[in-house]
């Protein structure tokens, strides 16, 4: 049996064992899913902004087989239905002086629950919920400091939420402030007066798409964010995430802890064929308080493609589809960023394998330019030649009174 045929026996596999397994989605899950889905789009424009300059291009939307997959459960019942999610995004920054550059971003998200998988009109039954969230903003980059600010709106609008769930304003309106200096970032979200989210970030890990190593013990340093949610009368929360290199830049360790309750929140291991990350595999593991022993963890995992992610349990999707459990999930989608010219996909440390070469080439270059003199590598692989300037002298004949 081939490679095919095994893939196609697993999804098989799947597909029948989804609608045995599945977990309906929960009122109070979809009735929280515009605070999840801001902070995810600004945690994706604190990656994209991590260079300052470039662009970045994001398409995709989520596909759910079974009517069965993820039914509603409410008051009166469960209600089939779907678990949906479409997303665009987009970032350009130009040069408008000499290391100066000055960008504009768009984020859109439509997600929620509904009779019927739709990605256009959808069919408003009296369960359903569709909400979208709209980020948008200027940024500006000086490139010799590795500096980088920015700000802007989000906007949250309500399209339909059934009676079934809690009062919502149907129009809600955010500001939003991103700082980065060197290896470090400050961002923050607000609502009129009131801070909604803080999020402290070091990406300590050196990248060679950023112009730093492309291997060395300065790949290994850690990335280390801490994310302050403003709870209301529920209290204030902190997440701690910490993802490590392991092995050559492709394959890392996550994990993130939630405080004051001082418990595990998720844990993953992802592999990358190619440090671009173009194709990715992931295992991971969430902690689900259902607070019943082994149930409480939640084991899945999924394969990025670039244009495909197919996914299980995955801790991600259960985050962003309403904790939607025993469900397979497909997400069609595109998502690829630049930075002069190298292309890669969102948060990778390198371009993609036909240009990686040509990037640690242009690094190399830049770092042996010293002492006044220009080394030129050659392709290959000999010791570097030295271009020395050195000045003409002219002397007239019968003159002994030097230089002309």
């Amino acid at each position: 049996m081939n490679l095919r045929n095994i893939l196609k026996t697993f999804a098989c596999l799947l597909l029948l064992s989804g609608p045995a397994l599945a977990d309906a989605v929960s009122v109070d899950a979809l009735a929280s899913g515009g605070a999840t889905m801001r902070d995810n789009q600004l945690r994706e424009i604190r990656d994209v902004l991590r260079g300052g300059r470039g662009g970045y291009v994001d398409l995709g939307f989520n596909y759910i087989p079974a009517v069965t997959q993820t039914p509603l459960k409410s008051e009166y019942g469960e209600h089939d239905g779907f678990a949906f999610r479409h997303h665009m995004a987009g970032f350009a920054a130009g040069e408008v002086k000499k290391n100066n550059y000055l960008g504009f971003l768009f984020w859109l998200e439509r997600s929620g629950w509904d009779g019927e998988d739709f990605l256009l009109f959808p069919r408003y039954s009296d369960f359903s919920a569709v909400r979208s969230v709209t980020t948008w903003g200027l940024s500006y980059t000086f490139a010799p400091m590795d500096l980088t600010v920015a700000g802007g709106m989000q906007h949250q609008n309500v399209e339909r939420v059934g009676d079934i769930y809690p009062d919502e304003n149907d129009s809600l309106l955010y500001s939003w402030a991103h700082l980065r200096w060197g290896h470090t970032s400050v961002q923050g979200s607000f609502h009129r007066s009131d801070w909604r989210s803080l999020r402290i970030s070091m990406d300590l890990e050196s990248r060679a798409v950023y112009g730093g190593r492309s291997s060395g013990i300065s790949t290994y340093l850690p990335n280390i964010e801490v994310a302050l949610y403003n709870g209301g009368d529920a209290g204030d929360s902190v997440r701690v995430s910490w993802e490590q290199n392991l092995i050559a830049q492709r394959l890392y360790g996550e994990v993130s802890f939630d405080f004051p309750s001082r418990e595990f929140h998720s844990a993953a291991l992802k592999y990358y064929p190619d440090p671009s990350r173009m194709i990715g595999f992931e295992a991971t593991c969430l902690r689900r308080n259902v607070r019943s022993g082994a149930a409480d963890l939640l084991w899945g995992g999924a394969v990025d493609l670039l244009f495909l992610r197919l996914a299980y349990n995955s801790s991600y999707e259960y985050e962003h589809l309403y904790r939607a459990k025993g469900t397979f999930i497909a997400e069609f989608k595109f998502s690829l960023a630049t930075i002069d010219d190298f292309l890669f996909a969102r948060g990778a440390p390198k371009s993609a394998p036909m240009e990686t070469m040509k990037l640690e080439k242009k690094n190399k270059d830049n770092w042996k330019k010293d002492d006044g003199k220009i080394h030129l590598d050659q392709a290959t692989g000999s010791a570097p030649k030295t271009l020395d300037a050195t000045g003409i002298r002219f002397e007239k004949s019968g003159n002994a009174g030097g230089d002309k």
